[in-house]
């Protein structure tokens, strides 16, 4: 067994890994494998949609860390349980073949021989299962409390059918908006409150509306991907939303997205759920900036000289902006609490900002 590579958790963390050698995928040790095989460097953005929900949940007084940990980690692995299925079902129904795009920006484990069907169905059933222990545990944190049993069926559902049929329905960047940022946002705050002995949160529409923003920061990385790939699924079938709608409508919808990103920070600043210090998230304007620049004009048919990250070029540049803006995000919330927090400032936030 090859020993544990602490390096290569932090690449496959941060980057999506390519690999061309089988010598060198069998050299990894599991946690890379695995965390490789997930893309966990787009399922970090499960890790950012946890921590603005234990955030506004330690705020409200509802935050307990081994509970938010347990839950973190099992809806990392969730993802990651998804897209290994996501990766087997595209294999299996010829998707992934004649150097599709999925293929050309990171490891596909059975397309280039790394695993058998078998073996990555093995990996999807440990992860599945390992996913399931943390759900359970949050059944029984919160008394199986009927909210959270439907939100355990409606991410194991989504989990099942977003490859098929959602994604080829153009409903994948919907159900892709709706988990990573109302449903997530406000299901794991939700578990945290009832754990902690209150099942109605008062705050939680607030809450809902604060995971919006993130949640259409990623629908906007899914739907660059999406357009930077639509000629491919136009020829094999896959019926994204801009194969439905055309990349035209599809580029104007991102757009859209990113400046009802700022707007709806903007919004709740004023409604005063949010405190001025959370309006850090507009030093990512620029890049949204890029963003929405690059969108006005259609996907180049090469590479401009020196890009590095193709065939990706919408989702590379919508990606860009989401780990800004997530981070400053989660910075702004946590400078927020800490404020709400210390008696002298928590006081002048009561009387003036309430």
């Amino acid at each position: 067994m090859a020993k544990p590579n602490p390096s290569m958790w932090r690449t496959a963390l941060w980057q999506l890994v390519k690999m061309e050698s089988k010598e060198d995928w069998e050299a990894l040790d599991v946690i890379s494998k695995w965390l490789i095989a997930t893309r966990s460097a787009v399922t970090m953005v499960t890790i950012y949609s946890c921590l603005i929900a234990g955030l506004l949940a330690w705020r409200d007084g509802f935050f307990a860390w081994g509970p938010f940990l347990i839950v973190t980690l099992s809806l990392f692995i969730a993802h990651g349980t998804n897209n290994l299925l996501n990766d087997y079902t595209d294999y299996r129904r010829g998707v992934d073949k004649d150097n599709y795009f999925r293929t050309q920006y990171g490891v596909h484990p059975l397309v280039q021989g790394f695993w058998t069907e078998a073996q990555q169905l093995r990996w999807f059933v440990v992860s599945g299962v390992l996913a399931t222990l943390g759900g359970i545990y949050a059944l029984f944190y919160t008394n199986f409390n009927p909210y959270v049993i439907g939100l355990f069926l409606f991410g194991a559902l989504v989990l099942l059918f977003y490859t098929w049929p959602l994604k080829y329905w153009a409903l994948g960047e919907l159900a892709i908006f709706l988990i990573w940022g109302p449903v997530l946002v406000g299901g794991v705050y939700f578990v945290l409150a009832a754990g902690a002995g209150e099942p109605a949160p008062v705050n939680l529409i607030y809450v809902i509306l604060a995971g919006i923003p993130f949640g259409l920061s990623v629908a906007s990385i899914n739907v660059g991907k999406h357009i930077d790939k639509r000629e491919d699924d136009l020829q094999k079938g896959v019926g994204t939303f801009p194969v439905r709608a055309g990349e035209h409508l599809a580029r104007r919808i991102t757009q859209l997205a990113v400046v009802a990103i700022y707007a709806l920070a903007l919004y709740l600043v004023i409604v005063r759920y949010f405190t001025p210090v959370s309006l850090i998230v507009l030093f990512a304007v620029r890049r949204a900036w890029l963003v929405l620049r690059t969108l006005n004009h259609p996907r180049p048919a090469e590479p401009p000289p020196g890009w590095p990250a193709w065939p990706t070029w919408f989702s590379g540049f919508a990606f860009y902006h989401n780990r800004m803006f997530g981070g400053l995000f989660i910075l702004g919330l946590l400078l927020d609490s800490l404020l709400r927090i210390f008696p002298l400032t928590a006081d002048l936030i009561a009387r003036y900002w309430s």
